[in-house]
């Protein structure tokens, strides 16, 4: 049987200081080099998760922005990607207008990956965002918001309280042309609500990796609500200890948290 295995990133493979241990680093290049068929699904952009993962020698392509693209994690070449239509993105952009909400806008711009947002409208969270992304090529604060929409957008994160952006969650959940995630961020206080094409979910990500290689089998790890998804769609799932109540009801098993190496150490007793 050949078997695709999947991890999320942050919670579950990374540490609460967002890095990978040398355990788990070593441990999982073992597994890849014995044939192991590993890769990760993330929220993170292609950018953002390269350097979390350095010293990683994945092979597979990886699964980026929750599903939205799917990418050669050395070349950056697109295999497949989830973009909004005129109208989609249109419907977004009055929403953020009525609930007086200023988004970071993911779009490629003249073929270009850009992040936009209006200089002037960052609130505290979106300060921690940005100041972990200093250097990042992608970032484009904008002046003025007739320019924030441009391009080909295919993603929307909004970050502040959570009775602020509650109101857009409630507004876009059950709508069928939207895959919209609500959810406290780790280890801080703001909320973050991201909207995506509905197309653009890990499972769609895996489902798509699975078809193109051929594999029989999923096996996946996870720790919160965006990775209920992928646990629905696989034949083994695992929960890290430190995961969300709703991931561990459904999940095969649960495993050690992000903090003692858990997805390695599985790996380590169970394929090695």
């Amino acid at each position: 049987m050949k078997t695709l295995y999947v991890t999320d990133l942050d919670g579950t493979l990374l540490n609460t200081e967002e890095k990978l241990s040398q355990y788990t680093i070593g441990t999982i290049n073992e597994f890849i080099k014995k044939c192991g068929q590993f890769t990760f699904a993330t929220a993170r952009s292609l950018s953002s998760a390269s350097i979390v993962t350095k010293g990683l020698k994945v092979e597979l392509p990886v699964i980026v922005y929750n599903g939205g693209f799917i990418m050669n994690a050395k070349s950056g070449k697109v295999i497949s990607s989830s973009i909004y239509s005129y109208d989609e993105k249109e419907y977004i952009i009055k929403l953020m207008e009525k609930y007086k909400v200023s988004p970071l806008v993911y779009s490629y711009v003249n073929g270009i990956e850009r992040v936009s947002w209006i200089l002037g409208s960052e609130n505290e969270g979106m300060r921690h965002y940005l100041s972990k992304r200093k250097g990042d090529k992608r970032m484009n604060p904008l002046g003025k918001s007739d320019d924030l929409y441009q391009g080909d957008v295919f993603y929307f994160t909004c970050i502040g309280e959570q009775e602020k952006l509650y109101p857009i969650y409630e507004t876009l959940k059950e709508n069928p042309c939207y895959n919209c995630i609500y959810q406290q961020e780790l280890y801080r206080e703001e909320y973050w609500c991201e909207i995506m094409p509905k197309k653009a979910t890990k499972a769609n990500g895996i489902q798509s990796l699975k078809e193109i290689f051929h594999f029989d089998r999923i096996v996946c790890f996870g720790d919160a609500v965006n990775d209920i998804p992928m646990f629905q769609i696989s034949d083994e799932c695992y929960a890290v200890e430190n995961a969300v109540p709703q991931l561990k009801e459904i999940a095969t098993g649960v495993i050690g948290s992000n903090n003692v190496d858990g997805v390695a150490r599985w790996i380590e007793s169970n394929e090695l």
